[in-house]
């Protein structure tokens, strides 16, 4: 299903244009992205649009849905236990595999990325439909999230793995890593009120994993970057972070399906949480 023979450690969890241009409508294909308006100005014929913030986040309490808001989710948009997903989106896919990610907490097992995302399916000339979709709804039971300790990392964990000199991989962009900025470059001020870094973390900024038309780079340039560069290895246990955890979800899936590592979790709370809370311990460089 991947492009190439790119000895990913997984590449059954990717998908070509390909492949999906043959045989999506043997899987539910969801579109999730940045812009949450791209959606309805053109998506993958047979697509449904998962909203980040109004779909997977809880409006009150920052945390996810609830294991019953999450079966509602996938039983209106005909997803079953057994559905293979198929995740894209723009921006190389950071938000697609955020979607894949928060799927996962909730023990959804058959999920794949579309390598190259919406962009690349666009620049191949590939069809668009702003045609709404639907489908028969289904009967999803409400999952038990039992994967928060496995593939999520919260302030303690990130702050114990800080103490104990174990690897932390900032994604974000190099001004937001040395302090010089609160934010993504172009972005607003999120409210942010401090810069910098967790003490010991190597900077590792997301967009180096994917190649100019979206897809990941090859196992050998990867682990270059991940492996030769910072001195990651196989056994050890990684923490990746971002802003609120979506550029770091890209990480994570590259860490965990394309390189293999057995034990990295995605700091969600990430530098929005660690910046603003007191007494958090802050590298600047």
């Amino acid at each position: 299903m991947n492009d190439t023979k790119q000895q990913y450690a997984h590449p059954e969890m990717l998908v070509s244009t390909e492949w999906l241009a043959e045989h999506g409508a043997e899987v539910r294909i969801i579109e999730s992205n940045e812009d949450v308006l791209l959606y309805g100005t053109g998506h993958i014929p047979g697509a449904v649009h998962i909203d980040w913030r109004d779909d997977l986040q809880d409006h009150l309490v920052r945390d996810y849905i609830s294991p019953e808001g999450f079966a509602e989710l996938c039983e209106r948009n005909g997803i079953t236990p057994e559905t293979t997903c198929v995740f894209y989106g723009d921006k190389s896919n950071w938000w697609a595999c955020y979607a894949l990610w928060a799927f996962q907490l909730f023990g959804h097992k058959n999920v794949k990325i579309l390598n190259g995302g919406r962009d690349k399916w666009i620049a191949e000339g590939r069809p668009l439909t702003r045609d709404k979709v639907s489908y028969p709804r289904t009967h999803y039971p409400a999952p038990a999230r039992r994967r928060d300790d496995e593939i999520r990392a919260f302030y303690e964990d990130a702050l114990a793995q800080s103490r104990g000199k174990k690897p932390l991989v900032d994604v974000r962009s190099p001004g937001e890593f040395k302090g010089d900025i609160t934010h993504m470059p172009e972005y607003p001020q999120e409210g942010v009120l401090r810069g910098g870094h967790i003490p010991g973390a190597k900077s590792v900024p997301w967009k180096r994993a994917a190649n100019d038309d979206g897809t990941f780079k090859s196992a050998d340039d990867l682990k270059k970057i991940y492996e030769e560069e910072i001195g990651l290895r196989k056994e050890d246990a990684i923490i990746a972070y971002c802003r609120i955890g979506e550029r770091s979800s890209h990480t994570w899936f590259v860490l965990t399906y394309l390189l293999g590592y057995p034990a990295v979790r995605n700091y969600d709370g990430s530098w929005t949480e660690w910046g603003n809370r007191v007494r958090s311990p802050i590298e600047r460089s």
